[in-house]
């Protein structure tokens, strides 16, 4: 005797039925991102994935309201979008509801470097009707210079941009005049590896050096250092800067949040400082990667 297939459970049909996804978001768009399964439930990665991205999302909701009363439109880059979590649940949940009115010129940019990730989230865009979405198969630094992008941006994120993408994204950031940069730094490996190659030169020189004399502690040294001549290098150029934690340290080693407002602030002590902060540590061989004549 055939015994028919139970039916499948009833998805949910707003995401009100999920405690841990926010109201009015797109129960379709979370499955086609992978964050929902088939079913409509979050796993544990998915949950620890929300977590940063909707932590992020509070410290940039007020800076797209910012740009936004002042400007009545708000273009926003995303560097190493990868699969555009980030982009798309921004979008879903603030620039969706500027599509059809004045405002729509409001736009988000995804810059990812690989072509099967990028054609991915085009399609998405299309498939969702968002129409104020692009994404470009471009590097951080080619980002800088592509006729694709306007010559101004409002606000920079760059989530886990490993190594130098983050100092990339600084500079696209500078010369493209944004008023707000969010920055989530990652795998800083380039400053250490100065540190290590100078260690011979440095030791004896001063007590500081055994700061960074195991290489346990080159490594993290440099890591904290390198976000610290960032924080330097943003006010340098007028921005005031607030350094915070992204989310709890139990879900993100890499957890170091900085959040950069251009204002135009004095920048001749900041400059002075990032200087002498080079030379202190030894690292003036790398003043042009974070001091230029624009300061």
């Amino acid at each position: 005797m055939k015994r028919n297939k139970p039916a499948p459970a009833a998805l949910p049909t707003t995401v009100t039925d999920i405690p841990e996804i926010k109201p009015g978001q797109s129960v379709a768009l979370l499955q086609e991102l992978h964050i929902l399964t088939r079913d409509g439930k979050l796993n544990q990665d998915s949950r620890r994935k929300l977590k940063q991205v909707y932590h992020l999302y509070q410290f940039i909701e007020p800076l797209l309201q910012d740009v936004l009363k002042e400007k009545g439109a708000v273009s926003l880059v995303d560097h190493g979008a990868g699969k555009s979590y980030l982009g798309f649940i921004i979008y879903d949940l603030f620039f969706k509801a500027l599509q059809g009115d004045a405002k729509s010129g409001s736009h988000i940019y995804g810059i990812e470097t690989r072509e099967e990730l990028v054609q991915r989230s085009r399609e998405l865009a299309a498939k969702f009707d968002f129409p104020g979405m692009a994404f470009l198969p471009l590097s951080v630094a080619e980002s800088t210079t592509s006729t694709a992008l306007p010559e101004r941006i409002d606000i920079v994120t760059a989530l886990h941009a490993c190594n130098t993408a983050t100092d990339d994204a600084i500079d696209f950031a500078l010369k493209k005049h944004a008023k707000h940069i969010v920055l989530v730094p990652c795998c800083q490996a380039e400053v250490a590896s100065v540190l290590k190659k100078n260690k011979g030169q440095s030791l004896g020189k001063s007590a500081l050096t055994e700061i960074w004399r195991h290489p346990i502690h080159t490594r993290e040294f440099g890591s904290q250092i390198t976000n610290v001549l960032r924080c330097l290098q943003l006010e340098a150029h007028g921005y005031q800067v607030n350094v915070t934690e992204l989310v709890g340290w139990e879900h993100s080693m890499k957890n170091e949040l900085i959040i950069a407002t251009y204002k135009d602030l004095p920048r001749r002590r900041p400059a002075e400082r990032l200087k002498e902060v080079l030379d202190t540590v030894g690292l003036l061989e790398m003043g042009s990667r974070f001091y230029t004549e624009e300061v």
